[in-house]
C-alpha cells in the first residue's frame, strides 16, 4: 500500500513538473537555469576520474567539451558560427570573447580550438567538483589580488613555452544584456606582452530567448563571429590602449550586426517556431 501510494505521488510529481514546464514562464525559466548549472556539476564529478587519470593537461578540455556539447539540444538552442577558419592559425593566441552568462560555455565548447584553456579568477578552484575538474584541464587561475604585471608574465611565459591559445570573458562575470561593457586592458598586456595575435569571438544578443528579469528562457538561436586575427608583433606596452579600443570597437561593431540578424529572422518565423 506504501509503495503504491509512493508511485502515485512520484508520477504525480512528474506529470505537475511536466505541466509546469509546458505552461509556466517562470517555471522554464528556473528549471533551465537549475539544469545548465546542475548539468555542468553533475558533469564535473562524472568525468573526474577521467581526467584525474591524465593529470593537470589542457588534453583534458576535449573531455569537458565532449560532455557540454549536447547540452545546446536539451535546452533548445542552435548554435551558428561564421569565420571558425580564422581560429586555425599554428603557435599561441589569445581568443576574446563578449559575456553574456552561463550559456556562453555552450558556444565556446562549440568552436574550441585544440589546446585551448581559459583564464578564469582562482575562486573557481573553490566550486567543488567543476573547480577540481577546471584545474585539471588546465585553467590558468590568477589571483586578481596580486600584482597584474606578475600574472601577465607568467601567463606570457606559460603560452609560450607550452605552445597554449587562452580563452578570455573580457567583461568580467557578466556583460550588460543589451551592450557591452568597457573591456579590461589585462589580456591586451598578456597578447602584447607574449607577441600573439589576438582573436575576437562574439555571440550575438541572448534577449530573444534568456532575459534574467522577466524569467523567461526559451528555445533559441546564437550566431557565433569569428573575427580576423589582430596582430601584436612590434606592439608594446604603450599601444595596449589603442589595441584595447580597436577590438572593442570591432566586437561592438559585430555584435550589433548579428544581434540584429538574429532578431531580423526570428521575426519572419511563426510565433510557434520561437518558443
Amino acid at each position: 500500500m506504501a509503495l503504491s501510494l509512493g508511485l502515485t505521488n512520484l508520477i504525480l510529481f512528474f506529470v505537475a513538473g511536466f505541466l509546469l514546464y509546458y505552461h509556466s514562464a517562470t517555471f522554464r525559466y528556473y528549471f533551465k537555469v537549475c539544469f545548465l548549472n546542475g548539468w555542468m556539476l553533475g558533469m564535473s564529478l562524472a568525468v573526474l576520474p577521467v581526467v584525474a587519470l591524465r593529470g593537470r593537461d589542457v588534453a583534458n578540455m576535449r573531455v569537458l567539451r565532449l560532455v557540454m556539447l549536447p547540452v545546446k539540444y536539451i535546452l533548445g538552442i542552435q548554435i551558428r558560427v561564421q569565420g571558425a577558419t580564422n581560429l586555425n592559425l599554428k603557435g599561441p593566441y589569445v581568443v576574446v570573447a563578449n559575456h553574456q552568462g552561463n550559456v556562453d560555455f555552450l558556444g565556446m565548447f562549440q568552436i574550441l580550438p585544440e589546446r585551448c584553456t581559459l583564464i578564469a579568477k582562482k575562486e573557481l578552484f573553490y566550486l567543488f567538483t567543476i573547480g577540481i575538474a577546471c584545474w585539471l584541464s588546465g585553467f590558468l587561475l590568477v589571483d586578481c589580488k596580486k600584482a597584474v604585471d606578475s600574472i601577465i608574465s607568467v601567463a606570457a611565459d606559460t603560452m609560450v613555452h607550452e605552445n597554449l591559445r587562452m580563452w578570455v570573458f573580457l567583461e568580467g562575470p557578466r556583460n550588460s544584456p543589451s551592450a557591452m561593457l568597457p573591456f579590461k586592458d589585462g589580456v591586451f598586456h598578456l597578447a602584447v606582452k607574449a607577441q600573439v595575435p589576438v582573436i575576437p569571438v562574439v555571440m550575438s544578443s541572448y534577449q530573444h530567448f534568456l532575459k534574467e528579469k522577466t524569467k523567461r528562457f526559451t528555445s533559441g538561436k546564437v550566431t557565433i563571429r569569428v573575427l580576423p586575427p589582430v596582430n601584436t608583433e612590434g606592439l608594446g606596452p604603450a599601444d595596449v590602449l589603442e589595441l584595447t579600443e580597436h577590438v572593442q570597437k570591432m566586437m561592438r561593431f559585430n555584435f550589433d550586426e548579428i544581434s540584429g540578424e538574429v532578431e531580423s529572422k526570428l521575426g519572419n518565423e511563426p510565433e510557434s517556431a520561437k518558443e
